[in-house]
């Protein structure tokens, strides 16, 4: 409760008679607090074959490659604050808040997770950005299931994986020699930047904007296209590249 005094000078009549008050205000309760978002941070052992599997509700989240043998979690809640339960696995650590928080209305949780450059990564969310740089392993993928912006950038894995439905996609990074490469947005842009020469079979496809730039890969072997779909084979098409864009666009690049 806060108690304040204000002094009140009053004159009355000729006399000028002074005449002194203090007028008492009460204030029920206390002066609301500024609720300061809440952090996590936490940081695991990480062993030879590593794998991070996390599924978010709102939020950003970005992943980072390190050269040390260990994953660090660091988060940012924002009110109602969740619960963050990382579970440590033989393979590596599965964090998931939409189980931990099942029935209850949370705010969006931002994280920031570093992990070993070799690292299996595989992440989610409904609405938010999803980024995953310098990684390094087998398998990386990032989905979001409504809206938000995936940047893949310097990746280096045989199979990577990347949808979301109203956002960008942004992969810069390697072909591996018989890899799968999917991305897929209804709209947006798809942004695809790899060396040149790569070898890879291609079908992209944009069906209501019929924006689809090859860039420097334009002189394939038996490059077809018809508009909404551009389909060809570049170098020894050792690796699979599929674009898919509904009614956005789709730009390769050279690097």
């Amino acid at each position: 409760m806060i108690l304040r005094s204000i002094p009140v000078l009053r004159l009355i009549g000729p006399a000028k008679t002074t005449i002194l008050m203090s007028v008492v205000f009460f204030f029920a309760g206390l002066v609301p607090d500024v609720v300061a978002q809440k952090k996590f941070s936490r940081t695991y052992p990480a062993g030879a074959n590593v794998r991070l599997d996390l599924i978010n509700r709102s939020g950003l989240v970005e992943v980072q490659g390190w050269n040390r043998r260990e994953i660090s979690v660091s988060a940012t809640m924002e009110a109602p604050s969740a619960n963050i339960v990382p579970q440590s696995t033989s393979s590596g650590i599965d964090i998931n808040v939409l189980r931990d928080n099942q029935g209850r209305e949370v705010g969006s949780v931002n994280f920031l997770i570093r992990v070993p450059f070799d690292t299996v990564v595989d992440i989610e969310t409904r609405i938010g950005n999803l980024s995953v740089l310098n990684v390094r392993s087998g398998f990386v993928r990032a989905y979001i299931s409504s809206e938000g912006d995936i940047t893949l950038n310097n990746i280096s894995a045989p199979n990577v994986s990347a949808e979301n439905r109203l956002g960008d996609i942004f992969f810069d990074g390697e072909l591996h020699l018989n890899g799968h490469y999917r991305f897929s947005s209804t709209s947006g842009r798809i942004t695809v930047r790899i060396p040149f020469p790569s070898s890879f079979k291609l079908v992209a496809t944009a069906p209501s904007t019929r924006n689809i730039t090859l860039g420097p890969f334009s002189n394939g072997e038996n490059v077809w296209g018809d508009g909404r779909r551009v389909m060809g084979k570049f170098g020894t098409g050792s690796a699979s590249v599929t674009a898919t864009n509904k009614l956005g666009s789709i730009a390769f690049f050279g690097r």
